[in-house]
């Protein structure tokens, strides 16, 4: 049966998140995931199981997001995008689709993935246009300090102080590739987070302790302390999730395991 790997679009703001939930007795909550896999289940005429490579939480947009679902229905990949994303609704799309082997798990193949999270900042008219996307602070905000504070992040470390504390992970070691802060105009910034890997939370944390060093409110060595130590209180405020974007996620796809043998991969959404 033919396997396909889809890169999915998403505005975030009108969905609890990616994950499908439906709590028992009660309503079922619109997500990404589950509005996306009515759409394949129609297009492909026959129930689907979408698996997604990274639980957005509530509010959180994406660009890149990557799911894969498998059926006994032989379509060609070029034509997906646009059949499943017309049974869609406006906030939510389909970018991309290929044929994938049948092994290939989008959580368990994941090798590193960028998030991305946009910030107005200072004395100025709230963003309009653009309002559910961008995160907005009155504080004029210093990004070559934020950038110095940035560096401190990047490589292979215990990101316990940046992570909600139901991050529920056995380990909170990872390794991020790079963080950057770009200013976009004079009161716009973007920070960019790159890693194999990200606990709950940790990329609005990581955004959040930033802002406080931008505006002057903590040393940048808090963020020698907060790694360190493990301390929540090192770290600044989780900022909101409308700022934030899945930006993409790449994959390496393994040799399917021969007969008898399991694959040992790990999930780390």
């Amino acid at each position: 049966m033919p396997r396909y790997k889809i890169t999915v679009a998403y505005e975030g703001t009108d969905f609890h998140g990616w994950q499908k939930q439906e709590p028992l007795g009660r309503l079922v909550l619109r997500t990404a995931q589950g509005v996306l896999e009515d759409a394949v289940t129609r297009v492909v005429r026959e129930p689907v199981v979408l698996t997604g490579a990274s639980r957005t939480d509530a509010g959180v947009h994406a660009h890149g997001q990557v799911a894969a679902f498998t059926t006994t229905r032989d379509i060609p990949a070029v034509k997906l995008p646009r059949a499943i994303t017309a049974r869609c609704p406006a906030d939510i799309q389909v970018r991309e689709a290929e044929v994938v082997p049948e092994h290939f798990d989008p959580i368990a193949h994941a090798t590193n993935k960028e998030y991305h999270y946009l910030i107005q900042h200072g004395p100025h008219l709230p963003p309009l246009f653009d309002r559910r996307t961008i995160w907005r602070t009155h504080h004029d905000l210093d990004p070559d300090l934020m950038n110095v504070a940035a560096r401190g992040l990047v490589g292979r470390h215990d990101f316990a102080a940046f992570a909600q504390a139901s991050h529920g992970r056995e380990s909170t070691v990872r390794e991020l590739y790079h963080c950057e802060v770009h200013a976009i105009d004079p009161n716009r910034l973007r920070i960019e987070v790159r890693g194999n890997g990200f606990l709950y939370h940790m990329v609005r944390i990581i955004a959040g302790t930033l802002v406080e060093i931008g505006r002057g409110a903590f040393p940048v060595e808090n963020i020698t302390r907060a790694l360190e130590t493990g301390e929540r209180r090192c770290c600044g405020p989780t900022l909101g999730p409308q700022g934030l974007c899945l930006k993409w996620i790449h994959h390496e796809i393994p040799e399917p395991p021969r007969s008898g043998e399991e694959s040992g991969a790990e999930s780390d959404p």
